[in-house]
């Protein structure tokens, strides 16, 4: 144990990503035998498109709506595209919890992989499956006649944020598993935060339209920087700063999550 942990303490950076990316292979193996939580996660996303896209299009028509000239399904869009990626990556720590029922996360711990390159790997795995999701979501929006006037960079800026959404909760869940090693008090606090998250912003409903208190907290909401983000930036008028800004936010909330996740560890290690 003393050995794996001089290791962690004096890892090289390449060594660290070296680890990073076998970890991360074996989670994408699981998922290639397994596609099915990746399948059943774009369900509730595609009836959201395709289902509350038509059944509340003429909101876009209300007055006071802001978002209007591209129709509701455009402005409905990203927020789809970030809900997937945030009730997605809140089940993160259920790798985890798996880990440390198998007896699998023990040996880890004394292996020579460092704590790092497990987070990153759990990360990065994360991240992989955001973008998977959010390509088919992007796909079928296309195909029922959304128009992204911001074409590839907005797209692309999309799945930056949605990645990066996807980074932020995904630590935050593997920090929770961690410390708290419980499956049920995974899925409370998951329900706790994803649904207040997501209607706390603009996700599907524009804020103009909200009562103030919901505007105001939505300016310190991570979902609300992602969806502002994406939006703005596949819109026909972008304003580069504000995309650069919720993005600037994203990232600095990500590596915090990232650092907690990391030490989480050592508390889970202590009551070990």
């Amino acid at each position: 144990m003393t050995t794996a942990h001089q290791h962690f303490s004096g890892a090289r950076p390449l060594t660290v990503l070296t680890h990073a990316a076998l970890l991360t292979g074996r989670l994408l193996r699981a998922l290639r035998r397994m596609p099915t939580f990746l399948i059943i996660g774009l369900v509730q996303p595609v009836i959201w498109l395709l289902l509350f896209g038509q059944l509340f299009r003429s909101v876009a028509d209300l007055p006071g709506f802001t978002h209007g000239d591209g129709g509701f399904l455009q402005f409905l869009t990203p927020g789809v595209v970030m809900m997937t990626a945030l009730f997605a990556s809140a089940w993160s720590g259920t790798t985890y919890l798996q880990d440390i029922d198998r007896g699998v996360m023990d040996r880890m711990l004394t292996s020579p992989a460092s704590r790092g390159a497990m987070v990153i790997a759990t990360m990065a795995y994360q991240a992989i499956q955001t973008l998977i999701q959010s390509l088919i979501i992007v796909a079928i929006a296309l195909a029922v006649g959304v128009r992204f006037p911001g074409s590839v960079a907005g797209v692309g800026i999309t799945l930056l944020a949605a990645v990066l959404l996807a980074l932020t909760f995904s630590a935050l869940s593997d920090a929770v598993a961690l410390l708290t090693r419980q499956q049920a008090t995974l899925i409370a606090i998951s329900q706790f935060t994803t649904l207040p998250l997501m209607f706390l912003s603009s996700a599907v409903m524009d804020l103009s339209l909200a009562p103030g208190w919901v505007g105001a907290v939505a300016d310190y909401n991570p979902m609300e920087w992602a969806v502002v983000a994406s939006r703005e930036a596949t819109g026909a008028h972008t304003d580069w700063s504000t995309v650069w800004a919720h993005l600037g936010l994203l990232t600095a909330t990500a590596l915090a999550m990232g650092f907690l996740s990391t030490r989480a560890f050592r508390t889970y290690r202590k009551q070990a």
